[in-house]
């Protein structure tokens, strides 16, 4: 079967790029030139230079024409390393996260160049860029504050016409398309919120994260769930925090009594959260599940420590772990595999919800 005649020009640009016949900066032949020379249509030679940008190869510049930003002479030795970027590195879920990279990438003969960010968008492009510098085979990166617009854009279009294998974990960047391997957090906000619907409770507060897009999504679901019901949503037991806000939530002990205020129970964005709001509680004399249910997300080993045992959305932490890092393996071989996965998430009961008469 003859090749269709875009692809026929697809795959001389494709290889007159790769060998530097044509280089990294440089204007592109125009489309009559690249008809008359092939013999065909401006259509078809917009339809492969369409592919070309889609494939990180060509990049169209309004007014001005397209240019080649594939840079062959930058394509390295493979160096058997990925870079793994997570947010935190030392507690909570991430331990098993990272574990489960590791054990994939090390049985596949792979090294792991671990850099944290604590969640601030300078430490993010300082370690992308290093990263960048010294050259890895593929990346995995938790985005950092990805509720917000994100400020190191130019550095993942960077990676991206490096043509450098990278997945994202946990979360993602809205824009920027890069498959990731995430918990379905609009599916845990939902289920932690049904839970307490189940158990009889209508006046439902909830406390989420404003600058991971987490968040948004745990909201997102929390109202599925009370609208599907049929109940009033009550933007006054809403809480929202930032990263900022972590250390020490206690100190807005009276906004969250505030918000909590006439409700029978609470929706915590994670398990960190949700023992400093048993804490709170504790010291106002609001006890749980006596006086006010809780349910959580994440599932962490807090979850079993903390004074009253409480019912957490269960992540899949090492399984996450895992599967990130064989997708980027796929990826590293087959740059049109389809790493995306998003788990479905179940709930661990304790004892920390009441169910109401």
């Amino acid at each position: 079967m003859e090749m269709p005649k875009y692809m026929t020009l697809v795959t001389w640009i494709k290889n007159k790029i790769e060998t530097g016949e044509l280089k990294y900066g440089e204007k592109l032949y125009s489309e009559n030139e690249l008809g008359a020379m092939f013999g065909i249509s401006r259509q078809t030679v917009r339809q492969a230079i369409n592919i070309l940008v889609q494939d990180k190869y060509l990049e169209s510049r309004q007014g001005s024409g397209t240019y080649i930003i594939f840079n062959a002479s930058a394509k390295r030795e493979p160096t058997m390393t990925i870079g793994v970027v997570t947010t935190y590195v030392g507690a909570y879920i991430f331990p098993q996260i990272i574990r489960g990279i590791e054990n994939v990438l090390t049985t596949a003969g792979y090294s792991m160049q671990l850099a944290f960010t604590h969640n601030k968008v300078q430490n993010e492009s300082r370690v992308l860029r290093s990263m960048l510098e010294k050259g890895v085979d593929g990346m995995i990166i938790e985005p950092t504050q990805s509720g917000l617009p994100n400020p190191n854009s130019e550095i993942y279009e960077e990676i991206q016409r490096q043509r450098i294998p990278v997945l994202f974990i946990n979360s993602s960047y809205p824009g920027i398309k890069i498959p990731h391997v995430s918990m379905n957090d609009r599916t845990a906000g939902l289920i932690a919120a049904q839970y307490l619907i189940d158990a009889g409770h209508k006046r439902i507060a909830g406390i989420f994260k404003s600058d991971d897009h987490q968040g948004h999504l745990r909201y997102a679901g929390y109202l599925d769930a009370l609208l599907k019901a049929g109940y009033e949503i009550h933007d006054e037991n809403v809480l929202w925090y930032s990263t900022e806000d972590i250390p020490d939530l206690t100190q807005f002990a009276e906004i969250v009594l505030r918000r909590v205020k006439d409700c029978t129970a609470l929706i915590c964005y994670n398990d960190e959260i949700a023992m400093q709001m048993v804490d709170i509680m504790k010291k106002n004399g609001i006890a749980v599940p006596d006086d006010l249910s809780l349910v959580s997300i994440d599932n962490s080993d807090l979850a079993d420590l903390c004074e009253v045992p409480f019912t957490s959305v269960a992540h899949p932490m090492n399984v996450l772990g895992e599967t990130a890092a064989r997708n980027l393996l796929h990826l590293i071989q087959d740059h049109a595999f389809k790493a995306t996965v998003d788990f479905e998430p179940t709930i661990v009961e304790r004892k920390s919800v009441r169910v109401l008469e």
